[in-house]
């Protein structure tokens, strides 16, 4: 399924932030010195791995903000799928300034591929299942709604964008607060009708409470076995989403879909990932 793609409005302070970072005061002295002013230049952004392309939106407007003028033609979108030497993007047009956005669209694209990548990977492991991948929010800082998008484009769902999206009780706030119907009845005083709840549990007897108690629209099996996970996902018998989390790797991936949880959140989706090798040739 596709969708629409985040306003670029949303994205230029972002990426303004990395070509300012990255161009400094001078702006790109190499450029400046050997390049003559109204070179031009033909590059193509290809793929030199296989792998589920993201970040072509960013570097579109990476090339754009710093010259208006480039002619940028995108050839696989964000969601498509590439194998090595592929060709992703062409930009025509002022040298000097292609190379001057180079590197910060090489760095997002790269970055958020990998991230659409390994999704794509876990993904996979739940076919047959009704099972959804979902990321965390264990992001990158300051970069949280392109790598949520990037884990979209790899076929895998988002959780909560930030602290006020939604309720989360965990073991923390149980803690703090002192028991599981504390917590639980605090929260439902609190949240409005739109408002999701949801409480982080770790063993059976904890959700049998949390059963018991009522009031949460979710609860989260935190490092469980998988025996535990089927457990409670037939003492849950539909009353609740029930959503799988911790030390989920690739391949225990597929077992724990097995289990019958609506959605398994991988922390590793962009907190632990390699980039997608791409690069700016003519």
């Amino acid at each position: 399924m596709s969708h629409s793609a985040i306003p670029d409005f949303l994205l230029e302070d972002m990426i303004k932030r990395a070509l300012d970072e990255d161009l400094g005061g001078a702006g790109d002295v190499t450029s400046r010195a050997v390049i003559p002013d109204g070179t031009m230049y033909q590059a193509r952004l290809n793929a030199r791995d296989a792998g589920v392309i993201s970040g072509m939106q960013i570097a579109r407007i990476a090339f754009h903000t710093v010259d208006p003028t480039l002619e940028v033609t995108t050839l696989i979108a964000d969601g498509g799928v590439a194998v090595p030497k592929d060709v992703c993007m062409t930009i025509n047009g002022d040298a000097k300034s292609i190379l001057m956005a180079e590197r910060v669209a090489l760095n997002f694209a790269g970055r958020l591929s990998g991230i659409s990548t390994m999704t794509a990977a876990f993904v996979a492991e739940t076919k047959g299942t009704h099972a959804k991948i979902t990321c965390t929010r264990k992001t990158t800082p300051g970069l949280r709604l392109v790598e949520k998008e990037a884990v979209r484009h790899g076929g895998g769902s988002n959780h909560r964008f930030g602290l006020n999206d939604a309720i989360m009780i965990k073991d923390n706030h149980i803690a703090a607060a002192g028991n599981v119907r504390k917590v639980l009845e605090r929260a439902r005083e609190f949240a409005s009708h739109m408002r999701t709840i949801e409480i982080e549990v770790d063993t059976l007897t904890q959700l049998e409470e949390v059963l018991r108690v009522g009031g949460a629209n979710v609860v989260l099996l935190d490092n469980m076995s998988n025996a535990d996970m089927t457990t409670a996902v037939g003492m849950v018998n539909g009353a609740m989403t029930v959503e799988a989390s911790g030390n989920m790797r690739l391949e225990r991936i597929a077992s724990v879909a097995a289990t019958g949880v609506d959605y398994i959140s991988v922390g590793a989706l962009t907190h632990t990932v390699t980039n997608l090798d791409l690069g700016l040739d003519s």
